[in-house]
């Protein structure tokens, strides 16, 4: 797979005359692709109907003319003022019915059909213009879905939608109040004109309810991405990519894909250290300027899960961001670190944001590869190093990994409905499952819970599955590899009700959950031989016998040939001992890193990737704070 980088460009927020030269010094530093055009609504149609196309005309020749390949995005994102004067009820709505301003971004509602279509028709005035210019070498569509809360809006439009939702899912109110159980505190429905959206009720509204809106807001993105793919399909063959966020759950990211040509993320990690992480203080000290050491490697996994492993960064962190708690700077080394761990883990292209940090309104703090004053800023120079270190190694393509983890967006809306506590999250507990995974030296597949096939893994983990669907239980009940199931997986149906007879119901494992308790911070059930239960806990009654009990005799993990269900959320010392088992029972040989070393194999070479902040020796060689190093493979896959 060849590799390139790219960068993120914004050709209208700097005079002409500037133009040339920032195409020539992006070519200069090794760069070959630049993202354009995904904010520039007000300036393609400053007024409804009145379409200007010579400065962008202009700067696609001026980039394209020094041999960027360009990237042209869609603007729906940031729609121009005087579009509320055409839909001034466009504007997503909070869940205290407050509906957002205009003033920044991302302020529509997913289910307004009208700027919906407003959208299309800006991404096909487009895709006429630029469609078969080969120039444009792909595209976006919109910028980064659910950034900013932005997925669940509790509009007047998405009320109605989700009315016509309901009564196309169910077809008759009776089998909604039956499936919803509305016959609890007076609920039932007379028809599904009287169905209100789940918000401002006086204390939480039906699961069942919230679920099912949860459901259709996800519908909602996949309808909105898709009418602009159906906008620009037939006048373009140029890919088209979507660029997704980390620790974003609130839409199912493989249902959007599933119209797309290409999967890409933003992938900001010294921000998401300090924004998006549940860690200890010292994790978080040890990391400052670093970003934790899984957190990159999770969401690259999970894109390169979609479109046939096709994937990119479209937004790689240079310096520091303006957005989260505290912005301090990478640890020298860190930009090309992640480059190059992005690459590893199978990314067709690297991409910067910014090219030049903005010298004005709400992210002129967020740095980029150059300096508001025009003068290089530091991750310039890594930049312009990875580019001669990729132009001089061999194509690395990737490789299935030894591990898969299943990951399913609609348990992550389940377990926000129930949480049952305060600490059960389901991004928590895939991550904590994937980090002890990496802690051991494996590299892992992302799998979609719709889509799961398990041929060829020696591991398989599904933490946390709300419901076990009958296409992912027979890709179970036939895997040849070790299976760990739980916690808290298979206990609800689809519309959050507890199934009769309850779960987990495994096949040929007798055992059902007949009690779950969530634990606040601080408190743990201690496993008999190391490590402890903590935040969720499951009494397990049946005659299948456990492997691991706690302290008190109650049944931690129970196993019936190679399935295994977990009663409880492990802490670090119990993950590290569910894994080192399960690993070697499927023939692999964990290995054990230096704190904040990570490996990643391809199908050629072995990368380690050092985030400590100290050097560390590894295959007789030191490691550098912030480095990587490679070793080619042999022919039985060993470095």
């Amino acid at each position: 797979m060849k590799r390139a980088l790219g960068v993120c460009y914004y050709p209208e927020h700097w005079p002409q005359e500037m133009w040339a030269s920032d195409a020539a010094r992006m070519v200069e530093a090794g760069i070959t692709w630049v993202r354009i055009g995904e904010f520039a609504w007000s300036r393609l149609e400053p007024r409804p109907g009145e379409l200007e196309w010579d400065w962008l005309d202009q700067a696609i020749a001026v980039l394209a003319d020094a041999g960027l390949k360009i990237v042209l995005g869609t603007p729906s994102a940031a729609p121009p003022r005087w579009m509320l004067n055409w839909f001034p009820d466009m504007l997503a709505v909070d869940a205290a019915g407050h509906a957002r301003k205009f003033g920044s971004r991302r302020h529509y509602c997913h289910s307004h059909a009208g700027y919906r279509d407003a959208a299309a028709q800006m991404a096909a005035q487009l895709g006429i213009r630029y469609g078969r210019d080969p120039r444009i070498a792909a595209w976006q569509i919109d910028n980064e879905y659910g950034c900013h809360d932005t997925v669940i809006s509790y509009s007047e439009a998405a009320r109605v939608a989700f009315r016509d939702w309901l009564a196309q899912k169910y077809q008759d109110i009776s089998a909604l109040n039956m499936a919803w159980g509305n016959v609890f505190w007076s609920m039932d429905y007379g028809s599904f004109s009287q169905i209100d959206l789940p918000n401002q009720t006086v204390t939480q509204a039906n699961p069942s309810h919230e679920m099912a809106f949860r459901r259709f807001c996800s519908d909602q993105v996949v309808a909105w991405n898709a009418a602009q793919v159906a906008a620009l399909r037939p006048l373009t063959d140029a890919p088209l990519i979507h660029n997704y966020m980390g620790r974003v759950l609130e839409f199912d990211h493989f249902a959007v894909a599933r119209d797309l040509d290409i999967a890409s993320w933003d992938s900001y990690p010294i921000g998401f250290l300090s924004d998006r992480l549940e860690a200890s203080a010292a994790h978080k000290a040890r990391y400052l300027q670093q970003g934790d050491p899984d957190m990159q490697a999770f969401h690259h996994d999970l894109y390169r899960a979609m479109n046939k492993g096709r994937w990119w960064v479209m937004e790689q962190q240079p310096g520091p961001v303006n957005w989260a708690p505290y912005n301090p700077a990478p640890l020298p080394g860190m930009v090309r670190l992640w480059t190059w761990e992005a690459f590893a883990h199978g990314a067709e292209v690297v991409s910067y944001f910014r090219w030049r940090q903005a010298p004005f309104a709400q992210e002129q703090m967020h740095a980029g590869l150059m300096r508001p004053d025009d003068v290089a800023a530091p991750g310039l120079a890594e930049a312009a190093a990875v580019a001669v270190e990729i132009g001089e190694m061999p194509e690395v393509d990737s490789a299935q990994a030894p591990v898969a983890l299943i990951l399913d967006y609609a348990s992550a809306w389940a377990w926000d409905v129930l949480p049952q506590g305060a600490d059960f999250d389901y991004f928590r507990l895939i991550f904590d499952a994937y980090r002890a995974v990496r802690r051991q030296g494996f590299s892992v597949d992302i799998l979609s819970a719709d889509h799961a096939d398990l041929s060829g893994y020696e591991l398989v983990l599904a933490p946390g599955l709300a419901t076990l669907r009958d296409d992912l239980r027979a890709a179970v009940d036939t895997c040849e590899a070790p299976c760990l199931i739980g916690p808290r997986s298979n206990l609800v149906t689809g519309e959050l009700r507890i199934p009769l007879p309850m779960g987990p119901a495994l096949t040929g494992m007798d055992a059902t959950v007949t009690r779950v308790e969530s634990l606040p911070p601080g408190a743990s059930r201690p496993v008999q031989g190391g490590g402890a239960i903590v935040h969720w806990a499951e009494t397990v009654e049946g005659a299948a016998q456990p492997i691991l009990s706690g302290q008190d005799g109650a049944p931690a993990l129970l196993a019936i040939g190679n399935l295994h269900y977990l009663a409880g959320w492990p802490d670090a010392t119990l993950w590290d001992r569910l894994i080192d088992t399960l690993a070697r029972q499927g023939g692999l040989e964990p290995t054990q890193l230096p704190e904040g070393l990570r490996l990643r194999d391809t199908a050629t070479h072995q990368f380690a990737f050092n985030y400590g902040p100290d050097p560390v020796t590894w295959r007789d060689r030191e490691i550098a704070a912030a480095g990587v190093a490679w070793w080619p493979l042999d022919d039985t896959g060993q470095p």
